[in-house]
């Protein structure tokens, strides 16, 4: 930890603000200390994902508590951006750091020109000093809210910005064994694979209610971002600069995995599928266990209206999904690409039909 020089920060909703709704001025400042003792000497470079713009709009506009319709919640969004970003970017002022606010859905990092763009936007943020605040656009990113959550966002981040450690701050000093306002339940320092997990409890979300989180996303999110390479610390708020300066601190999760392409981390773990396709058992043992391309010949069923481009859902004879891809042809193409050959479509329907319909550089397997 203490030899990490690119690091992610995720902060939730709970430790940002007050019960009623509203920024905690105070809970703020106290991060932003934190954050911009560990940079000063320039050896480190942190991007911040934080949660909080439905929470910080609630107050605003007298919200008791976060709506679950998704009109007022966009509404929350829009009216809680503005001022969690103007928040920090008082905060940090204060010791003469910029602060650049990027906002992302899925579709700017699943499609192969958006997620470049998504990294050098973050990287060039790095190299001139500033410290990128990263939070979901919540205001119009329909799944983003269903999904709720940013713990996956930092982990997908991580991997986007090569980090050397993610940093996911909870409501409490790391996982326990079971629930850690019971007796008896204690500290898990350590996970060094899934077998370290087995048996133990993890909670829903919490009770402060302004957040959609809870253990049981953050333990997801430092399984993808170990997977990728990337070791992990889980920790509270409270104990931030320990898990910076690289003191005893939270549960650690080692790296299980190396890195692999940014889009198809997103693909896998942050696309949300416009459709499926059902393959036959020659495609599946392909896309499974050869990694090849997926070819018209092997489709057997087509679902849901997608055009190309768009990330669809490949499942076997039972539905079961075993992969996920950026598919080349719109929905309604699709039927008459069904079991035959490219040769045979490209002399039929022309050349620009004597291709995959989804190339394995835009696949990610699901099942191992």
């Amino acid at each position: 930890m203490a030899d990490a020089r690119r690091i992610v920060v995720k902060v939730g909703s709970s430790s940002l603000t007050t019960a009623a709704g509203g920024l905690d001025a105070d809970r703020v400042d106290a991060l932003v200390d934190v954050l911009a003792k560990a940079r000063s000497g320039g050896e480190k470079e942190i991007v911040l994902v934080s949660s909080g713009a439905i929470a910080a709009g609630l107050a605003p506009l007298g919200l008791a508590r976060r709506p679950k319709d998704l009109a007022r919640q966009q509404a929350a969004a829009s009216v809680g951006q503005g001022l969690l970003v103007a928040r920090y970017t008082a905060s940090f002022a204060r010791y003469g750091v910029r602060v650049g606010q990027v906002l992302l859905t899925t579709d700017d990092t699943s499609r192969r020109a958006h997620y470049r763009n998504a990294y050098r936007t973050l990287d060039q943020l790095l190299t001139m000093g500033a410290v990128p605040v990263v939070n979901e656009n919540d205001t119009v990113a329909t799944d983003e809210i269903r999904f709720g959550d940013n713990d996956r966002l930092a982990a997908l981040v991580a991997h986007l910005v090569r980090a050397d450690l993610l940093v996911l701050l909870s409501d409490v000093d790391g996982l326990y064994n079971g629930d850690p306002g019971r007796p008896g339940t204690s500290r898990i320092e350590e996970v060094r694979g899934p077998a370290d997990l087995e048996g133990v409890s993890i909670g829903s979300a919490g009770k402060a209610g302004v957040g959609t989180g809870g253990m049981v996303t953050k333990v997801e999110a430092a399984r993808i971002a170990a997977a990728a390479g990337v070791p992990v610390v889980l920790t509270s708020a409270s104990r931030a600069a320990d898990a910076l300066a690289g003191r005893d601190t939270g549960t650690w999760f080692h790296r299980t995995g190396r890195r692999t392409a940014d889009r198809l981390l997103w693909l896998a773990h942050a696309s949300t599928p416009r459709g499926s396709l059902t393959l036959d058992a020659g495609a599946v043992r392909a896309i499974v266990e050869g990694r090849k391309s997926l070819l018209p010949a092997g489709i057997a069923g087509v679902e849901g209206e997608f055009t190309a481009g768009d990330p669809v859902e490949l499942r076997d004879a039972e539905g079961r999904p075993v992969a996920r891809g950026l598919v080349n042809f719109d929905a309604r193409e699709i039927p008459q690409l069904i079991g035959r050959s490219t040769r045979e479509l490209a002399k039929e329907l022309g050349p620009g039909y004597e291709r995959e319909v989804i190339h394995r550089d835009d696949l990610v397997v699901l099942t191992r």
